[in-house]
């Protein structure tokens, strides 16, 4: 896992966001399981092959805090965004995505549905 910078080109007022690129399977299994509090500007991003909606479907199981997650397309364009509860099953974004982003519920309003971002690798 490595560390990475995640900009909202579209809403640069917001600031940059430190996150942990998270490409590989056991570190996407994982995810934020077993965690109880999140830094608001902190997040992590789950990297998946390729764009699509099975493959970046997430759990909430064994997650005790309640999650803002922005899924992402590979042209680096929001095509989703919902407040994932607690302990539920699954979550789906409405359009193929490559990228998961998992946020502080803080960040609620940070991110809408056709926004530009982008990904900086450290």
């Amino acid at each position: 896992m490595q560390n990475a910078i995640l900009h909202n080109l579209s809403s640069p007022q917001i600031g940059p966001i430190r996150i942990h690129y998270c490409d590989s399977f056991i570190c996407r299994l994982r995810g934020l399981t077993f965690r109880r509090h999140i830094k608001p500007d902190w997040g992590l991003l789950l990297v998946q092959s390729r764009d699509s909606r099975v493959d970046s479907s997430i759990h909430m199981l064994f997650v005790f805090i309640d999650l803002v997650v922005v899924w992402i397309n590979s042209a680096e364009e929001v095509v989703d965004v919902k407040l994932a509860h607690r302990w539920r099953p699954a979550y789906l974004s409405k359009r193929p995505a490559r990228y998961v982003l998992e946020l502080a519920i803080e960040r609620l309003n940070d991110f809408n549905v056709g926004d530009k971002v982008k990904i900086e690798l450290a």
